[in-house]
């Protein structure tokens, strides 16, 4: 057997051992702070994962990753009580796609600065024509969510989100369309000279990354009850599930996950212990990740990986 292929199936073993332990873990967390941190934990996992799917390979950089999340939130808030569960989560995957698309065709022609000024912008824009609709429309700028979805539950589906979302990003990252979006990070200019169509290839990168975060924005919405605009679009959102993907690196697979976990852990300790300063801390982390980590931890692994296959190589 190819040495190559002896690897891919070792890792795709571990991580169905991987998936299966998560699966079975709750029966052991009999304590609910430690199951809301892995709600957490894999909330964070999908994210960063999702977001990787298009920024990954294209290397745009985008920060509006809670437009998406927050629209998912609210459509549980608004149809969670009168239709079935699935229902719901096939609205916010429907919501999510019509955005994608509606933003895409019209912003992904803009490259480097200003695409980051303008997903930024988005997800501003979002949360305040929610708020205007809230508050001159509805006339309540909160809602409650009232829906019998178990804290076991939004476990159980995040992790299913996590494990779909993982599959399609290896096909994906087999696929030409893989292939064209890799050629389309590292030069824009020859992709499109060697006929790659590359506002069809981003826009349904792009697409599918957002509909993986809009269902996970439903997913999450009953774990708060309520929901208002500052809660469902918290800019954290997105600085957080940009930073979880750099530190991992953004265009390995499993790279997110590997910054998603130790950063969900860091701010959580952060948040309970500096609640006054979170969001310095939080840049302060930006910044060492980017200035020290440019490659992320998925980078660091393979050069030790490398030189410790190297110093083998070397030896008698």
């Amino acid at each position: 057997m190819n040495p190559n292929h002896r690897k891919e199936i070792l890792i795709w073993a571990v991580s169905a051992a991987a998936l299966l332990g998560l699966a079975l873990l709750p029966r052991w967390l009999t304590d609910e702070y430690y199951l809301s941190l892995m709600i957490s934990i894999l909330m964070y996992c999908v994210l960063a994962t999702a977001w990787a799917l298009f920024s990954g390979p294209t290397r745009y950089i985008s920060l509006a990753t809670v437009a998406f999340f927050g629209m998912g939130a609210y459509v549980t808030a608004v149809f969670g009580e009168s239709l079935p569960w699935a229902a719901v989560l096939g609205i916010a995957a429907g919501v999510g796609l019509i955005m994608a698309l509606i933003v895409g065709l019209s912003t992904l022609r803009l490259s480097g600065v200003y695409f980051v000024i303008f997903s930024f912008g988005l997800a501003e824009l979002v949360k305040q024509l929610v708020t205007w609709w809230e508050v001159n429309i509805t006339k309540d700028l909160g809602r409650y969510v009232f829906v019998e979805i178990t804290q076991l539950d939004i476990y159980w589906q995040l992790l299913a989100m996590l494990a779909l979302v993982l599959a399609l990003r290896a096909l994906i990252n087999r696929s030409r369309l893989g292939l064209a979006l890799r050629v389309i990070g590292e030069d824009e200019t020859v992709a499109t000279h060697v006929g790659i169509n590359t506002t069809t290839a981003k826009l349904l990168l792009f697409a599918v990354s957002a509909v993986f975060i809009t269902v996970t924005g439903a997913i999450m919405a009953p774990r708060w009850t309520y929901i208002d605009p500052s809660i469902a679009f918290a800019p954290a959102v997105s600085f957080q599930t940009l930073i979880m993907a750099l530190l991992g690196g953004a265009g390995a697979l499993f790279g997110p996950i590997l910054g998603a976990v130790p950063l969900v852990l860091l701010f959580e300790y952060l948040g309970a212990n500096f609640p006054n300063h979170f969001s310095i801390l939080l840049g302060l982390v930006f910044i060492v990740i980017v200035y020290f980590i440019p490659q992320g931890l998925s980078g660091v692994l393979a050069r030790l990986l490398g030189r410790n296959a190297a110093s083998k190589g070397d030896q008698p």
